[in-house]
């Protein structure tokens, strides 16, 4: 399991160790005080304050009516946030994992990411659906997957995930006041991980749609978001040993994607290798490659490479630590690019 010194953070002298986790429960405490439409709903959400206790306090705070528990039912669920979208609210809805989100797949294809286009812009649905998604907490069957190709591919849907302190409180906020749906992909192995931030006082985050350089180099791009980004950054400096400096960077939106700053940095340095712990096959990655080779054809030193999950259904607990891009994986496919430069 990634360690929370990998991930970097706001480092402030007023700021405090705070997790992601705490961090995405003041932005929704901060969007429901600041505005009266958004209302939080789920499985759990209330009493319990969520599966992972993002929710926690915000029924007592708020209110049952603005902190809902629901019935099992995520198309239920998803279907009831339409209508409190159509009618004025900014719903936030819970997914307890990934796989759990699939039976609510009708409402989100055929209402949420079509009604702002079959309306011609009249009745945009600001709705934030989200989502623990990923591996690394050893978790068994429909509790691990990387459901993000599928969002990726439905047009009228904007996908976003953090993989810092700093970003999953402004990602939130900013999803939370967006006139349209929003996937928000919260990395579960990254809930405890830690960065000295200041609820207070905020560090400023880059918009939705925009990447971030989070470590500049020399030899290659790393391209990766989420959960990914500790283990790429790991890599990075693993690499320096072997006389290779690399260039890390976190996607943070994977739809609006950020291609100015994607295809600058493999301009930079010629070569790339796209990080993501979805399947390879069919997966982002595959997407990622053909957009930096389209724009940077004439730069590029060796092909784009993609370090994945295998093509398999999530793997029990014991076998993840298989299954999930590491840092051995990422090193052999930067060595694999030099090899392709050279030969």
């Amino acid at each position: 399991m990634t360690t929370a010194a990998a991930v970097p953070g706001t480092q402030s002298g007023k700021a405090k160790p705070a997790t992601m986790a705490q961090a995405l429960g003041r932005a929704l405490r901060d969007s429901m005080a600041e505005d009266p439409s958004v209302h939080v709903l789920g499985e759990d959400v209330g009493t319990l304050g969520g599966v992972f206790r993002i929710t926690d306090g915000l029924a007592k705070e708020f209110g049952d009516d603005r902190c809902t528990d629901t019935p099992l039912a995520e198309a239920g669920i998803l279907g009831a946030a339409v209508g409190m979208a159509m009618y004025g609210l900014r719903p936030v809805v819970e997914m307890q994992f990934d796989a759990f989100a699939y039976p609510a797949f009708e409402q989100l294809i055929s209402h949420v990411a079509k009604m702002r286009n079959r309306t011609r812009g009249a009745m945009p649905l600001p709705i934030t659906v989200r989502v623990p998604y990923g591996g690394g907490i050893g978790g068994v069957e429909h509790h691990s997957d990387s459901s993000e190709a599928y969002y990726m591919a439905t047009p009228g849907l904007h996908v976003v995930t953090p993989a810092t302190v700093d970003d999953a409180y402004g990602l939130l906020r900013a999803s939370i006041a967006s006139d349209d749906p929003v996937i928000f992909l919260e990395p579960k192995r990254l809930y405890w991980s830690k960065a000295a931030w200041s609820p207070e006082a905020p560090a400023p985050v880059e918009p939705i749609g925009r990447a971030v350089v989070r470590r500049s180099g020399r030899s290659a791009t790393l391209i990766t978001y989420g959960p990914s980004l500790p283990v790429c950054l790991e890599a990075a400096e693993a690499a320096v040993a072997e006389g290779w400096d690399l260039e890390v960077v976190d996607l943070r939106s994977l739809v609006p994607f950020d291609d100015e700053t994607v295809a600058a940095s493999v301009r930079r340095t010629g070569r790339a290798v796209v990080v993501h712990e979805s399947s390879g096959f069919g997966g982002p990655g595959g997407e990622i490659a053909a957009r930096v080779t389209e724009r940077c054809f004439h730069h590029l030193e060796a092909p784009v490479l993609r370090v994945a999950g295998f093509d398999i259904p999530y793997p029990a607990p014991m076998l993840e630590r298989h299954h999930l891009p590491g840092v051995d994986r990422v090193l052999d496919a930067v060595a694999r690019l030099q090899w392709e430069a050279d030969s």
